[in-house]
């Protein structure tokens, strides 16, 4: 339970810098802030998942809420409009707890009132319940105001023809008729429905202000739901599903009892480790027949690069074998030309296979399940011509110019293309194009080729295993004379027609970290101590050493600013897998390296209470105090660390 009282819930700064989230297992999500305000467009009670896991539109922005007994009206609710937060209504809160679900605590002279939202796995609801919980049995009053949004999930809404929002009451339920062929319906208890019709014009969002986006929004008020919850709660669904059956009582128990098991089927020890594998579970979702990992909350998809590296932590970490094994089914469906989708877009049909390191990653995800599940029937028969294929593509050439070339080595790319994880783009602009050959696709294409061998022993397919120890060895041979940079005394980053580039970056911590490396012991240390110098940090590993003039500490500003710094020094959480595998190789697993370990882990534990509660955020300011950006909820940085805390989940 993450948990906070009058201090940080009375501090409009502090409550509104640190955000909730609920998902539903199929892309939809809810999420906002402690104080109430919302700072971001994402900001939302109900963003449904139309086409899921995407088709992602946002249509319950939140409800303004008021308390009335002995004749006086109170606001519970927060917003920023230009010059003034009005109404105030976090100045009532005297607790905010995650258990495991968002909870406030009002407290109103001397009547308390804790509301409580959650979303049910598998539908696009969001749940809502107010109950008094001192001073019961008097005459109180809640008034609730839905405000409504509509739009995709990217947008804002601005004021427009009310028709759009229709409504039709009945009894128990009020439904929203759109007009766009998306509907929503209010399942409730209220003692009365009063028809509205307002537009609240002019909310500001500070987070979009700060990243230089529109920041303003009009929202629709269609009409007011009235409640006595002197004697019992006010309970309020929405949701997309005109189908829905919806209890509380037995949703909310449902819910809690499906949280817990995930902990306990994990085996997970700690209070940190339980509320990862909380964090883990908002990640996955159903695509298609199989599931998939939405990258990172409010605005991602789910991505093929992101999917395969969070894939160990999130399932296999935490138990979840089946799971692993449908998102490895699933990307298998997807694979065109020896590649893998790099991401499904929100509004395409067509997935983006501009990527060259996601299929290599999938080879590492196969091996990680193999290990973890001795499966090799299902990695036989489902997995294995496949990732066949993937090596036959990349030896006669597939998209983007990947190709082998004649030393062994990875080839990719071109000068306006950006293919590795360092994928910054600006219009026609590549920040960091590292057109050539990465030194962590190397890595990545030498760990593929020794996966490979192992599985066609493991098959009796002895002319196959040959060949692939044979491209090993070439590959490790050439990389070893084209990539140590005996300067730096660690290894160069891109290695194009004689051309080295010399930027000390995290990327070649994937050479040690592995479970196949090409480095020997001496270059392998070597390399982790100049990562641990230049670019460890509390959260991760810089994308860039301070000592390059090229370094952005801050990531801030409009998107080109921010675009050009998102690589050049900015911190990713990420990371820290990749370098507690590389550390634990070097040094050795006994109680010295794993007290460092638990040293460089440490910010991650108290980071859960301080953007994305109970989450890791993507990204962090590359100087102290390392403040988080970019998304407040990202895979992979929440998979990496889980990961690398579970014993048996070692590179």
């Amino acid at each position: 339970m993450i948990k906070f009282d009058q201090t940080i819930c009375t501090d409009l700064k502090s409550a509104s810098s640190r955000e909730w989230l609920e998902t539903n297992g199929i892309g939809g999500f809810a999420c906002g802030t402690i104080s109430g305000a919302n700072t971001r467009r994402y900001h939302g009670l109900l963003t449904a998942a139309v086409t899921p896991p995407l088709g992602r539109v946002t249509v319950l922005s939140k409800f303004e809420e008021t308390v009335e007994f002995d004749g006086r009206k109170f606001d519970l609710s927060a917003d920023q409009f230009p010059d003034v937060v009005s109404p105030q209504g976090y100045k009532f809160l005297k607790q905010f707890r995650l258990d495991p679900f968002p909870i406030w605590t009002y407290a109103v002279e001397d009547i308390e009132i804790e509301k409580s939202v959650f979303m049910v796995n598998g539908a696009n609801t969001i749940l809502c319940r107010w109950v008094v919980t001192a001073g019961a049995g008097r005459d109180i009053s809640l008034t609730l105001k839905p405000l409504l949004s509509f739009v995709d999930y990217h947008s804002l809404q601005h004021e427009s023809s009310s028709e759009h929002f229709a409504h039709t009451v009945d009894c128990d339920e009020v439904t929203i008729v759109s007009g766009s062929g998306l509907d929503l319906y209010f399942r409730h208890n209220a003692a009365e429905i009063i028809s509205t019709g307002y537009w609240y014009k002019n909310f500001e969002y500070e987070i979009e202000r700060e990243r230089d986006f529109d920041f303003t929004e009009d929202l629709y008020q269609p009409f007011e739901m009235r409640f006595a919850i002197g004697d019992r709660p006010a309970e309020v669904s929405a949701s997309t599903d005109s189908d829905a059956e919806i209890g509380h009582a037995a949703a909310e128990a449902y819910e809690v009892k499906r949280r817990k098991e995930l902990i306990r089927q994990s085996s997970v020890r700690t209070n940190f480790e339980k509320q990862l594998v909380l964090a883990a579970d908002q990640f996955i979702v159903s695509r298609g027949s199989g599931d998939t990992v939405i990258a990172g909350y409010p605005w991602f998809s789910d991505w093929g690069r992101d999917t395969m590296i969070a894939l160990s932590g999130l399932t296999l970490a935490t138990g979840r074998h089946e799971t692993a094994r449908g998102i490895l089914l699933e990307f298998s469906n997807h694979i065109s030309e020896g590649m893998l989708p790099n991401r499904f877009p929100d509004a395409a049909d067509e997935a983006e296979y501009n990527t060259v390191d996601a299929a290599l990653w999938y080879f590492e995800a196969v091996r990680s399940y193999f290990v973890a599940t001795g499966d090799n029937e299902f990695v036989r028969e489902h997995l294995y011509a496949k990732l066949v294929d993937i090596i036959a593509w990349h030896l006669h050439g597939t998209r983007y110019n990947i190709h082998v070339d004649t030393d062994g080595l990875l080839y990719a790319g071109s000068p306006d293309v950006q293919l590795t994880w360092m994928d910054a783009k600006v219009g026609d602009l590549v920040i960091t194009p590292r057109t050539g050959k990465p030194v962590e696709v190397q890595a990545l294409w030498y760990n593929a080729l020794l996966i490979m061998a192992e599985l066609a022993a493991d098959f009796a397919d002895a002319e196959d295993e040959a060949k692939y120890r044979a491209m090993a060895e070439l590959c490790k041979l050439s990389f070893n004379g084209a990539f140590w940079n005996e300067n730096e005394q660690c290894l160069f980053d891109v290695v194009e027609n004689g051309s080295r580039d010399a930027s000390i970056r995290p990327n070649q911590i994937f050479a040690v970290s592995l479970h196949h490396s090409m480095l020997d012991g001496e270059r392998a240390a070597k390399v982790v101590d100049k990562v641990e110098k230049e670019l460890l940090t509390p959260v991760g590993l810089r994308s860039l050493s301070p000592a390059d003039p090229r370094y952005c500490p801050i990531y801030i500003g409009s998107p080109l600013e921010r675009d050009s710094a998102y690589h050049q020094g900015t911190v990713w959480a990420w990371l820290i897998g990749g370098f507690v595998d590389a550390y634990r190789k070097v040094n050795g697993h006994g109680p010295a390296t794993e007290k460092r370990v638990d040293q460089m882990l440490a910010g991650f534990r108290s980071h859960l209470s301080e953007a994305g509660l109970g989450q890791i955020s993507e990204i962090f300011d590359g100087d102290p105090p390392h403040a988080s950006r970019g998304c407040f909820a990202q895979a992979w940085s929440v998979a990496e660390v889980l990961r690398v805390l579970s014993p048996d989940m070692e590179s």
